[in-house]
């Protein structure tokens, strides 16, 4: 298949390394206060391999070249995110412990009635790095070229199909549930602790379709393994233009996207606040790393915390009303 080849996670790594060759308004070593005077640990809620482990270690790769101290990513998955959220809403608020997150930060709270965290008041945000749509695929050698063609044979074949998503509750998994709701079909949910396993599982056949975010699918589709049936986009990716969004598919008003961002502990004191805000924009706004992100999938837009805040205001109300709508319980 045609398109741009996507960089390997290494290369977009190391590209957010080298930076620290650069100028920084903060001398090569942003501090407050002395901070940091140890290293940082950036929790990540999902499993190795997938974009919220990609976006952790730009960040700690940036930052540990930046304030001088090692910052080390600690993936603690399960429970939809909710293990490493949980962890770090108690966390000491000292700029030791961190967070980058996905969209389950605001889907979250619809879930689980028992969630470990409330979005409003158990967080400080940091920094917007950016989003992509979802993207439902299914195995190319199963031979289905549309989503009509897909929602045809389910109808046709009730309880056939199964699609993996990277967890209960992510925004890819309520994606395919929108569109079982208002098609009318049935597929069968089976959940894995993040994007990359996700993606195994139905290039391995274990499932037949997946519900994913588009950096995860984009290589994939572009080698052939994966036909694209619909994005969850506005509008269409440049890099994978043969792929409808929901619109063109028949489905009004689904649009929605997998964020990513950071966070700290409440009360984190603002002194070290403004320097993670400054060094996490920073890790993305270095043309070769937004570069390369582009390419893999991932639409760079770094942003400050008031930016996040409003998204976070927005978000948690209207994945409410989604999760209502499509009937989508974990708890």
């Amino acid at each position: 298949m045609g398109g741009t080849r996507r960089p390997s996670r290494r290369s977009v790594i190391e590209g957010a390394v080298a930076l620290g060759a650069g100028a920084s308004l903060f001398g090569g070593r942003a501090r407050a206060a002395g901070y940091p005077e140890r290293a940082i640990t950036i929790l990540c809620p999902f499993a190795a391999g997938g974009p919220t482990d990609l976006c952790a270690r730009i960040v700690a790769a940036h930052l540990g070249q930046k304030l001088g101290q090692p910052a080390v990513v600690e993936n603690k998955v399960g429970a939809g995110g909710n293990i490493a959220l949980g962890m770090a809403a108690k966390a000491k608020p000292d700029g030791y412990t961190l967070l980058v997150c996905s969209s389950a930060y605001v889907v979250n709270p619809a879930l689980y009635t028992r969630s470990p965290f409330d979005p409003y008041k158990d967080f400080e945000p940091v920094a917007f790095f950016g989003a992509s749509p979802n993207v439902i695929a299914i195995r190319s050698e199963l031979g289905i070229k549309t989503m009509a063609d897909f929602i045809a044979r389910a109808k046709a074949e009730p309880d056939a199909f199964n699609y993996a998503s990277p967890g209960a509750g992510t925004t890819p998994q309520l994606a395919v549930e929108v569109l079982k709701f208002r098609a009318g079909i049935n597929i069968t949910h089976v959940p894995f602790n993040g994007a990359a396993p996700a993606i195994q599982a139905v290039l391995a056949g274990t499932t037949q379709l997946v519900g994913i975010n588009l950096s995860s699918a984009l290589p994939h589709i572009q080698s052939g393994a994966l036909t694209g049936l619909v994005q969850t986009g506005a509008t269409r990716w440049p890099a994978m233009s043969q792929v409808p969004t929901m619109a063109e598919s028949g489905f009004d008003n689904a649009v929605s996207e997998t964020f990513q961002a950071l966070f700290a502990p409440a009360g984190t004191p603002a002194p070290i606040l403004d320097v993670l805000t400054r060094e996490g924009m920073a890790a993305f706004e270095a043309p070769d790393v937004r570069e390369r992100l582009v390419q893999a999938g991932f639409a760079v837009m770094p942003k400050g915390p008031d930016y996040l805040r409003q998204r976070i205001a927005e978000e948690v109300p209207l994945w409410k009303e989604a999760v209502a709508t499509a009937g989508v319980k974990v708890d």
